[in-house]
């Protein structure tokens, strides 16, 4: 008979978990203070760089069996809120781009709601649910550049499977502030810029760059 693995401690119950969750947040933002890494940061007085490397749009609201729509529709304003995070930010040679230093925790005092998020192998509502798809579409144009992907998680399922997909599953990006980030590096003496737009269908992201690319 297969032995049946033991769960981790943290699933055996809510405190635990939630203590779990904290320690991890706490050794997070200890690596952020004390790496030496420098990471991207937002300027005010956001000047686009002068050249495109690679552009790319996702569609916003998919069809998901019986879930209800109206967690689509709020994605969307937890979208808009995190572009306004990163939106412009410059990575420059030698440094990081992390999507949840950027982000910050996303909270409804920071005017994030209930969308739609992945957890333990199932889609359900929760504060900041959705912003993924930024994630998502971050990874993709990273991984067509330059950039070093440097740190990623993937999905634990698909929830769209058959709802027109266009890119494959495994190029995903999962995100759980803090400690499930994407993080990319930049080792070339280019500096890259990231810069986004949510339309009324789609969410568009651009990759621009301060040289001509080299190829295309």
């Amino acid at each position: 008979m297969p032995r049946l693995l033991a769960k981790p401690l943290s699933l055996y119950h809510p405190l635990l978990y939630f203590l779990r969750v904290w320690q991890k947040r706490g050794f997070r933002h200890l690596a952020w203070r004390f790496s030496g890494r420098k990471y991207a940061q937002i300027n005010p007085t956001i000047v686009r760089l002068p050249y495109r490397y690679i552009k790319h749009t996702s569609k916003l609201i998919r069809k998901l069996g019986n879930t209800d729509l109206k967690l689509q529709h709020n994605k969307v304003i937890n979208l808009k809120l995190a572009i306004q995070s990163m939106n412009g930010a410059l990575i420059a040679p030698g440094e990081y781009f992390s999507f949840c230093r950027l982000l910050g925790r996303p909270t409804k005092k920071r005017g994030y709601v209930q969308g739609m998020e992945l957890s333990f192998g199932e889609a359900r509502s929760g504060i900041g649910g959705g912003i993924c798809q930024l994630s998502n579409l971050i990874h993709w144009m990273a991984i067509h550049s330059p950039l070093v992907v440097v740190e990623r998680s993937n999905h634990s399922f698909d929830p769209f499977p058959d709802e027109g997909r266009v890119l494959p599953f495994g190029s995903g990006a999962a995100i759980f502030y803090n400690y499930i980030d994407l993080v990319l590096y930049n080792p070339t003496q280019m500096s890259f810029q990231f810069m986004f737009c949510v339309t009324e269908h789609q969410l568009e992201g651009e990759l621009l760059c301060s040289e001509p690319p080299a190829y295309r």
